[in-house]
């Protein structure tokens, strides 16, 4: 087995516990990571020769988020919200526009090269793929090792025990070291991938939509095996999904995002009892509930329109043109005119709704609660 290797800012394995718990510990500890206002925009060009640039794709327009040591925040919205693009940021596989990065007190924007490559240590990445984030030319055995070879991480004899250990710890037999990743299962593929990711002994693991390739009868195995290796080996996660009861089983807070800004952020219990923002609640109302009597009573809301294009995004609030709620209020033009800031609604809940007292109290949220409105012909019953 590897020693651990020393690394530039690791912080100390016993930290004191608070009065108040494990949980209370981590709130008063500052954040192992806090991105503050983010942007990642593409630009758009045009022309062969000049190749002028006549615009932007605003991928990430704003964000702002933190992660305690040992918790998990799930990030979550519909396909092309910018999650991936924020996942990929943080780490700089993408470079940002602007913003800052703080990891564990080190601004990572501003690294680059070697510095850059000693913190790339701490910071590792699932990735949604596993058929396509696997080299089809290398071993299983030879794709966990590389992080170790990178980095220059023990002897020959010890990197290869290292990667025995890591197959046990993800379910898989260390016989199988030596097969390619055709020979492997979805599932077995995104356990190797898991296994890569851990090899380095990483703070900060990004899973990227980990089990949206996965059949349904093996993402809860993922989902179990991430929260039993989180309590092992300490680890903190960002995961990125657009599946909230997914999110909901492994996260500890939810930020919920809509054509790249964070419009809601709240603890993972208090999201699903009291969703505030309007593009919150029609995420919810969409989720099913296992209680018959319960989702018998439900509404769904159904948002109108296309997500509109980030190379284009509305003025004002961004989730203005597809809005229940503002058509609800009569279209007030505050919506269109100023973006509303991420303001805690209350203590531990944060919001980006210049109406948000009006959509907590309104028919249809209560309604998408299990609370419906009789007299509100608006609403369409779920089935």
């Amino acid at each position: 087995m590897i020693a651990p290797q020393p690394v530039e800012q690791t912080p100390p394995m016993e930290r004191a516990v608070a009065p108040g718990g494990p949980a209370a510990a981590r709130e008063e500890e500052p954040p192992l990571l806090e991105v503050r206002d983010l942007k990642v925009h593409f630009p758009i060009r045009q022309g062969i020769i000049l190749e002028r640039h006549v615009g932007d794709v605003r991928a990430v327009d704003g964000v702002s988020l933190s992660i305690r040591r040992g918790e998990t925040l799930g990030l979550v919205g519909e396909s092309g919200c910018g999650k991936s693009t924020t996942g990929r940021a943080i780490i700089r596989l993408y470079t940002p526009t602007s913003g800052t990065v703080v990891f564990d007190g080190v601004e990572l924007t501003r690294l680059e090269g070697e510095p850059l490559r000693r913190m790339r240590r701490r910071m590792q990445m699932i990735f949604q793929d596993p058929y396509a984030s696997l080299n089809p030319r290398m071993t299983a055995g030879g794709i966990v090792r590389e992080p170790l070879d990178i980095h220059s991480i023990g002897t020959k004899a010890e990197r290869r025990e290292r990667v025995r250990e890591l197959f046990e710890i993800v379910g898989l037999s260390p016989d199988l070291m030596d097969r390619y990743p055709h020979e492997f299962s979805g599932g077995q593929r995104q356990r190797i991938g898991v296994a890569r990711a851990l090899a380095v002994r990483p703070d900060l693991v990004v899973a990227d939509e980990p089990i949206s390739a996965l059949d349904v009868s093996i993402q809860a195995q993922i989902i179990n095996l991430l929260e039993q290796l989180q309590g092992q080996l300490q680890l903190t996660y960002l995961f990125i999904a657009h599946d909230l009861s997914v999110v909901r089983h492994i996260s500890d807070r939810i930020a919920v995002m809509y054509l790249g800004h964070i419009v809601e952020v709240a603890g993972s219990r208090e999201l699903h009892d009291r969703p505030v923002h309007p593009y919150t609640v029609a995420l919810l109302s969409a989720v099913p509930v296992p209680d018959p009597e319960i989702e018998g009573r439900r509404r769904r809301i159904i948002l109108e329109g296309d997500v509109p294009s980030p190379a284009s995004p509305p003025s004002g609030c961004v989730f203005h043109t597809r809005c229940w709620l503002r058509e609800d209020l009569g279209r007030p033009a505050l919506c269109e005119t100023a973006v509303p800031p991420l303001v805690d609604h209350t203590p531990k809940h944060s919001v980006a709704c210049h109406f948000a007292v009006e959509s907590e109290r309104s028919p249809r949220t209560q309604a998408v609660l299990g609370v419906p409105n009789q007299d509100d012909p608006s609403m369409t019953k779920v089935g």
